[in-house]
């Protein structure tokens, strides 16, 4: 099967996937946005089982179950907060993307829904993010083992126009 990335428009708490990635804080105990939009979907149990891993460094990833959530695994990646670009925030991106892939690979996913992460709230730059996540995801592929399919989730169709065109640039 030829490895593919999707752009759609939706909720991510719906996606039938392998893995979804929550856009985190380091605290991993829910918040705003898409987190705790994840973190309603999927009950309590998650939030028991993120109190146990003692949160996660920005850049880095960490997996929980699924619970109520139609994923079989959530991807906690927490990314970086936009500070004008200068203090390592597109590699910080750059990193959620590759550890969430990564961790997906180990776990044996062949699906993987991602949101747009760090450009709600954390302000990071729409254009410039979409372009991190599509190049990263595009290589990340290339060598994939078990990740066949990777779909970019967008909340509104202004994100998702800027996803697809960062797709068909790439």
């Amino acid at each position: 099967m030829k490895h593919q990335l999707n752009i759609v428009q939706g909720d991510i708490t719906k996606e039938r996937v392998d893995a979804i990635v929550n856009a985190a804080n380091t605290s991993l105990l829910g918040g705003g946005g898409v987190d705790g939009a994840i973190h309603r979907a999927a009950g309590p149990q998650l939030l028991e089982e993120c109190r146990t891993l003692g949160g996660c460094p920005t850049g880095q990833a960490k997996a929980t179950k699924g619970y109520r959530l139609p994923a079989r695994y959530v991807l906690h990646t927490p990314g970086p907060i936009w500070r004008g670009g200068t203090k390592g925030e597109p590699e910080l991106l750059r990193q959620c993307y590759q550890n969430c892939l990564a961790l997906a690979e180990e776990l044996q996913c062949k699906t993987v829904a991602f949101p747009s992460i760090s450009t709600g709230i954390y302000h990071f730059p729409l254009e410039q993010a979409a372009g991190i996540a599509v190049s990263t995801i595009l290589d990340f592929l290339k060598t994939s083992q078990f990740v066949e399919q990777v779909k970019m989730v967008c909340f509104d169709g202004r994100t998702k126009g800027v996803y697809d065109a960062a797709l068909a640039e790439a």
